[in-house]
């Protein structure tokens, strides 16, 4: 039983899963700016732009009775759709895919491996010597080479 709570802890206190519980609380804290940012930020303009309307607001009612809002409609237990909460998600889902994707392409810029600048010497053949990698006589062993 000891060696299973020690194989569990080492499991626990490995790099990756400690890296993964952080990027997720990080993952939920980016995602509470962002649908800030979304709700609070974006979309009231676009909804002024489009004739002061509440994307939040928008709902078809499946049935012949009619509620002043989303919020009525949905404590009533009416079937609606509320197509304007989706494009809400939507326009939530598009700017993390852009957000995460500028990032990703910064990573991803910084991985790429340096280019080895080009080599200025080579090795001379008979005395191993570095020499110029122009050079057609070896200045060491004065040795023509190919």
């Amino acid at each position: 039983m000891r060696a299973f709570w020690q194989d569990f802890r080492d499991f626990i206190a490995r790099g990756n899963l400690v890296e993964i519980a952080v990027a997720f609380v990080m993952g939920v804290a980016f995602g509470a700016v962002v649908n800030s940012f979304i709700f609070d930020i974006v979309m009231p303009p676009i909804g002024k732009l489009v004739g002061n309307v509440d994307f939040s607001n928008l709902f078809v009612v499946l049935g012949p009775e009619k509620y002043p809002s989303a919020e009525a409609a949905r404590q009533a237990g009416a079937p609606a759709i509320y197509y304007g909460r989706f494009i809400n998600h939507l326009i939530n889902f598009l700017i993390v895919a852009l957000v995460m994707f500028l990032l990703l392409r910064v990573v991803m810029k910084m991985r790429r491996p340096k280019e080895a600048p080009a080599p200025t010497t080579k090795e001379c053949p008979y005395c191993k010597t570095q020499i110029p990698i122009g050079a057609v006589r070896c200045p060491h062993c004065t040795s023509t080479l190919g």
